[in-house]
């Protein structure tokens, strides 16, 4: 290839690079697009950010082409090219340019604090109040008013505002949940506020940790899934129910008996509104996901789950005491222990359709 051929190239090159940008932006389905908001929380933040993103694109547009016009206009051209006029000095120039971007930010200041304030704003009197906490590598979900305990998809009606206690109890976490709100850290030892309101019922809406959080930070995902008001009231009438009994010499009894006989009891309730080390269980089956919302829930992935978790998902299990399956040893330790070489198959689904039972 010739010289002028490269030098053609590369004057091409930045424009295949802005094409290739903008060809990875462009998507189809993208569930957790924040510029696709689904509530009116959401769209405050969107109606703030889009004139100002406009102005700073004009800002961008009229500097990077004051930069190319005076580079082309007072290029040297010949050795002995007198240096162009100054204008150091001038004091309108300076006044000019120092009042407008002055101006321009009091402009955008006014209504940023004000939607900060917005947001801000103490609950409703009949918000949905849900405690939030962050666990590595999950998020632990408490109806204060109406004790219930879940994990990892919050359940919320329509048209009402929700209200997020936001704490964490080992280290920093970020909720996020794109189309219905903005971030909002999860400190240990410091309780933060979220405002949550969906508008249309039976929906899903995506979200994760977005503050990196160890090893498994990837894998702790969280859902939203929006009834109508009075869905939503069966639901909590059906969570605030117990679990459906085994019935005697069934499988799922059998399962029962297991895990209140192995470690899984030391980590687990199965109690309707009582919070514990891990995920509470009671219900579980109504859930569509598990693990932190990265698995569907069924009974193939949680077979693979219950034998061996740590070949699942990224984590720092604890272990069993070989000559005690319900004793772990650190049982602090974040994650699930491996049961393999301690649970044979047949009990490890006898344990999976316990689980299955639990509706």
């Amino acid at each position: 290839m010739t010289a002028r051929s490269w030098r053609r190239w590369l004057k091409r090159a930045p424009l295949f690079v802005v094409l290739s940008l903008l060809a990875t932006a462009c998507a189809k389905d993208a569930p957790q697009d924040a510029l696709d908001p689904a509530g009116p929380i959401a769209r405050q933040a969107d109606n703030l950010f889009r004139p100002v993103f406009w102005i700073a694109v004009v800002i961008f547009v009229l500097v990077e082409g004051l930069v190319i016009l005076v580079a082309v206009k007072f290029r040297q051209r010949r050795e002995d090219q007198p240096e162009p006029a100054q204008i150091h000095g001038n004091n309108r120039l300076e006044f000019a340019w120092t009042l407008a971007p002055a101006l321009l930010l009091l402009g955008i200041a006014i209504p940023t604090v004000i939607t900060i304030q917005d947001l801000a704003a103490p609950p409703a009197d009949d918000a949905l109040m849900v405690e939030v906490t962050g666990k590595q590598w999950w998020w632990q979900y408490e109806y204060l008013d109406e004790k219930i305990v879940t994990a990892n998809e919050l359940v919320i009606p329509v048209d009402r505002e929700v209200f997020l206690n936001l704490e964490s109890a080992d280290v920093i976490h970020s909720f996020w949940v794109p189309r219905l709100a903005g971030k909002q850290d999860v400190v240990p030892g410091r309780t933060n506020t979220m405002r949550l309101i969906a508008e249309e019922p039976n929906q899903t809406y995506l979200g994760q940790c977005a503050e990196f959080c160890a090893i498994s930070h990837a894998n702790m995902r969280l859902r939203v899934r929006t009834l109508t008001a009075a869905d939503f009231e069966r639901w909590v009438a059906e969570q605030k129910a117990p679990a459906a009994e085994s019935a005697d010499g069934s499988l799922e009894a059998r399962g029962r008996e297991l895990f209140m006989a192995n470690a899984c009891i030391q980590c687990h309730s199965t109690d309707v509104g009582v919070a514990s080390l891990g995920p509470n269980l009671a219900h579980l089956a109504d859930r569509g996901t598990f693990a932190g919302s990265i698995f569907e829930l069924d009974e193939e992935n949680l077979l693979k789950w219950v034998q061996d978790a740590p070949s699942q998902k990224p984590m720092s299990p604890p272990t069993i005491d070989p000559s005690a399956p319900t004793t772990l040893i650190n049982p602090g330790n974040k994650g699930m222990p491996s049961f393999l070489n301690i649970l044979s198959e047949d009990e490890v689904r006898a344990i999976v359709a316990y689980l299955l039972s639990l509706k």
